[in-house]
């Protein structure tokens, strides 16, 4: 009998936590959940107090076979799967379908993958924390109740394939209510003058601030005259006072999920799904040569910004090291908590401070690379000293006109000497204008006048980044749901990205109109935000869960009964993709399926003519010679490959993504090759190599 058993959720942790643990323990994978709710049904018995009936899901039948052959052989089994509520719950289903002891303390929960860590992890199991569980639980009944009741209805009334949920209504809600503000938005005219003056041979920027030092809003042109008429170039301007100060600017707090999604998405241009992905790589363990696989950084689904005393402690001395002393953050920062915040482990931050992005750079992807020198930088720079920044504001004036010029220089860089966050709207580096020295009396001559017709601007449309920090801060949903719900409301055709910007569809509009008509508690984003903090009190004890899906269910109930009645059909008229069918000569019209949107025929069911939508690449066939390159996906897992438009005539095809533009070397096809670190470059038909990007 083999001693020790634990089970975790991916082979990749198995391999990395077996390693720390040694001969004595086995570490297997569970691959996730092992029992769900059933597709076929709703799967929870109402009158019975909303009991779940989880059944094994389907195709996990031999991984659970090999789970029970191989907890049989072990004298203990433990369960290790990531510390969070989906965590808990999937040890709770594995102990069910194991019929383990559930007041025995087969839990292990480690916030990073070392060997300290998990080391320190063993000596210390727990029980299942069923209150965690029920957390789960309560989100996965109350998500099935709202979707396998409220979508047949949208079937039936408006068209198959919707679906409806709780977080996921409520983000297409904000991207429609933002959509009909910048609809109704009416542009209002302002004015503004930027001036050149010259102190000596310096020449600086000042903008017009108002009268008699008080300021003035030019709201048209008229406004702007009046004031040039009274201004010439060439004339002299005085300077009325210079005030000086300085300021420090403290460094943003170590990544929580929200946060790295948004960065990520500024900064490497990646979308929160891939920046989790490779998040979840770098925290089950990297293969680092000698030293074997570790995990990089600490677990990647959290709210808290807190920082454990050994980080800190480590941080202390690698930025000491470094950059010197003066570069140490003096007295550890008090963080706001948010209200929201489960706070139940650290921020993300590096496993090592130690472990530098440089020098792994030869072992890591290129994408593994960038996320987690974002995540290292971060962090380091979150334990360091405030910049501080030297700011003059110069008062200028011409009679009654006064000018205000500001500059401010870096007098120590601080933080950014490491890492400066970035935000949607502008570029990450602060402003760094320098002013020549002004003293209160001088006189400055006005060289240029430049005056500018402005228009205010709509609120812009929700990217990724905004959108998860909007339902972040309303209290909608948590760090394992951002993601999921961002993917949902895309994949059911209810919004799309335009210029990596979220805008409605008609399809959207229709059903979020019926869900604010028939189900407005579902729809308020106040009771939506409560129901999560019910959530976060079940996985306290502080509430019962069946009280709370209870007393849901009530309301819910109500409203189903109402709309069932009430709702009346909506037809949606298929929009027309402006070409022909080959076959019957009707208009194509574009459908959304199980794979996204595809084209099909408006003369349905007399021609059943379906085809992908493709992409032209604008590459000549290589083959065939006048067939073009078009994108296309496989039938069965989806993976993006090119092949030629006109195929089956030719059948050429290719994995790796053709350039537009020819070979150097022999005028052959260029092709982008994946590969570890990044992107390789190389011709089909020669040796010719770019290097990789």
């Amino acid at each position: 009998m083999e001693e020790n058993l634990v089970i975790v959720e991916s082979p990749a942790k198995a391999k990395t936590i077996e390693r720390y643990l040694g001969k004595k323990y086995k570490v297997i994978a569970s691959m996730g959940h092992v029992r769900d709710l059933p597709k076929s049904q709703i799967g929870i018995e109402i009158e019975k107090n909303f009991e779940p009936k989880y059944i094994t899901i389907r195709g996990k039948g031999q991984i659970v076979k090999d789970l029970k052959s191989a907890a049989k052989k072990a004298k203990n089994v433990y369960l290790a799967a990531d510390p969070d509520r989906e965590g808990e719950a999937i040890a709770w289903h594995i102990a069910h379908t194991l019929n383990l002891d559930l007041k025995k303390p087969i839990r292990v929960v480690f916030n990073e993958i070392t060997k300290d860590a998990i080391k320190d992890s063993f000596k210390q199991p727990r029980k299942i924390n069923i209150d965690l569980v029920n957390a789960q639980q309560t989100r996965r009944v109350l998500d099935r109740l709202v979707g396998y009741k409220i979508s047949p209805l949208l079937w039936k009334k408006v068209k198959k394939g919707l679906s409806a949920g709780r977080v996921q209504s409520i983000a297409v809600k904000l991207i429609i209510d933002r959509e009909n503000e910048i609809e109704a938005f009416e542009p209002k005219e302002y004015w503004s003058i930027k001036i050149n003056a010259l102190q000596g041979s310096e020449s600086f920027e000042a903008d017009f601030y108002g009268i008699n030092n008080k300021r003035l809003a030019l709201d048209s042109e008229s406004d702007v005259k009046k004031i040039l008429k009274k201004l010439k170039s060439g004339e002299k301007l005085r300077v009325d006072s210079v005030i000086k100060k300085e300021r420090k600017r403290f460094a943003s707090v170590p990544f929580t999920t929200s946060s790295l999604q948004q960065e990520s998405a500024r900064k490497l241009n990646m979308k929160a799904k891939k920046t989790m992905m490779i998040a979840q790589q770098l925290y089950e363990g990297i293969e680092l040569g000698k030293e074997g696989a570790i995990g990089l950084i600490t677990y990647m689904r959290t709210d808290s910004t807190r920082i454990s005393e050994t980080a800190q402690n480590e941080a202390y001395e690698f930025i000491k090291g470094t950059y010197g002393e003066k570069f140490v953050l003096s007295e550890v920062r008090k963080e706001k908590k948010n209200e929201s915040a489960q706070d139940a482990h650290e921020a993300i931050r590096p496993t090592s401070a130690n472990r530098t992005p440089d020098s792994l750079k030869s072992i890591l992807s290129r994408d593994q690379f960038r996320l987690y020198k974002l995540i290292w930088e971060r962090f380091i720079a979150s334990q360091m000293a405030p910049a501080i920044l030297d700011t003059v504001t110069a008062s200028l004036s011409k009679e009654d006109i006064t000018f205000h010029a500001t500059g401010s220089t870096v007098k120590f860089q601080g933080f950014m000497k490491v890492y400066v966050e970035s935000t949607d709207d502008q570029t990450d580096e602060p402003a760094n204008r320098k002013l020549p020295t002004l003293n209160e009396g001088d006189m400055v001559i006005l060289k240029d006048l430049i005056p500018k017709q402005h228009f205010t601007q709509p609120p812009p449309r929700y990217t990724e980044a905004r959108l998860v920090r909007t339902l972040e801060e309303l209290g909608i949903g948590r760090p394992s749901t951002f993601v999921p719900t961002l993917e949902t409301i895309q994949k059911r055709g209810y919004v799309n990205l335009d210029n990596k910007r979220f805008v409605p569809t008609e399809l959207g509009s229709i059903v979020i109109g019926i869900m604010n008509e028939f189900f407005p508690d579902i729809m308020n984003v106040e009771f939506t935000a409560q129901l999560e903090k019910n959530l976060d009190l079940i996985s306290v004890g502080k509430e019962e869960w069946i009280g709370v899906v209870d007393q849901f269910y009530k309301g819910f109930e109500s409203e189903l009964s109402k709309a069932e009645v009430e709702l009346q059909s909506v037809e949606i008229k298929d929009e027309l993709a402006g070409e022909k069918c080959e076959f019957c000569d009707h208009e194509m019209v574009y459908k959304l399926g199980r794979y996204g949107k595809f084209l099909a025929c408006s003369n349905f069911p007399e021609c059943r003519n379906a085809k992908p939508i493709v992409k032209d690449l604008g590459v000549n066939c290589p083959k065939c010679k006048e067939g073009k390159i078009v994108e296309r996906k496989s039938s069965k897992k989806r993976k993006t490959f090119y092949g030629c438009s006109t195929y089956p005539g030719c059948d050429f095809v290719s994995w790796d993504k053709p350039l537009p533009r020819p070979c150097p070397k022999c005028s052959g096809l260029l092709v982008e090759k994946k590969v570890k670190k990044g992107i390789k470059v190389s011709c089909i038909s020669c040796d010719y190599v770019e290097e990789q990007m």
